[in-house]
């Protein structure tokens, strides 16, 4: 669909009581309703590549880098700048900027791969009869992860039903580097309407922005 604004619906607009002028209605909403964005047989998975845009994926996958709206309003992302993974560069360039004010003289990045951001307790569980293993993982204060023992070497317990569970404890922290960098990861995962529904949306989406 080109143009995505051309479709919305008409306003006035003034300035002042002298100059009125005819414009799109941009708060005009349309959206997909959540059953239908989470129905396996109308979309699926996608990982952004870095240089991937909305624009790009839409030519690709919808033919029309127009179609970018879809490929926003379908994983609801109302910031590209922003809910859009960066390119390492760019993200690099992101955290200067970003922790500079902290940073003094070195550069904001450098400062974010030395400063802990997050402080966690891990717990390992271990079936002993199967080997079957459940790691989980918390987040914790910076007090409690002080006074947090690593536990390695205690004996199994015995469970309920005879079965023996080995539990051990460790912690570690993250970084406000790798904080950053699982964040930016965490966005890639999207997920595409299929292209052969597309035009039911086009045609939707003209009826209730019109």
């Amino acid at each position: 669909m080109s143009k995505y604004f051309n479709f919305f619906p008409k306003t006035l607009y003034t300035l002042d009581s002298k100059n009125v002028d005819s414009v799109n209605n941009i708060v005009s909403r349309f959206n997909f309703e959540n059953k239908f964005k989470e129905n396996t047989a109308v979309s699926y998975e996608y990982d952004i590549k870095d240089g991937d845009t909305p624009e790009i994926i839409a030519a690709k996958f919808y033919g029309d880098s127009e179609r970018h709206w879809i490929v926003l309003l379908f994983n609801n992302i109302v910031d590209p700048l922003f809910d859009w993974p960066m390119p390492y560069n760019t993200l690099v360039k992101f955290m200067d900027e970003k922790y500079k004010e902290y940073s003094g003289a070195q550069l904001g990045s450098n400062w974010a791969k030395s400063q802990i951001h997050s402080y966690y307790k891990i717990e390992k569980r271990t079936l002993l009869s199967t080997n079957t293993i459940t790691i989980s993982k918390f987040k914790i204060d910076a007090n409690t992860y002080d006074g947090l023992t690593i536990s390695t070497n205690t004996p199994p317990i015995t469970l309920p039903d005879s079965q023996l569970l080995k539990i051990e404890i460790y912690k570690e922290t993250q970084s406000y580097y790798d904080y950053e960098m699982e964040l930016n990861e965490s966005k890639r995962s999207i997920k595409l309407l299929k292209p052969e529904f597309v035009p039911n949306v086009e045609q939707e989406f003209r009826r209730v922005i019109a």
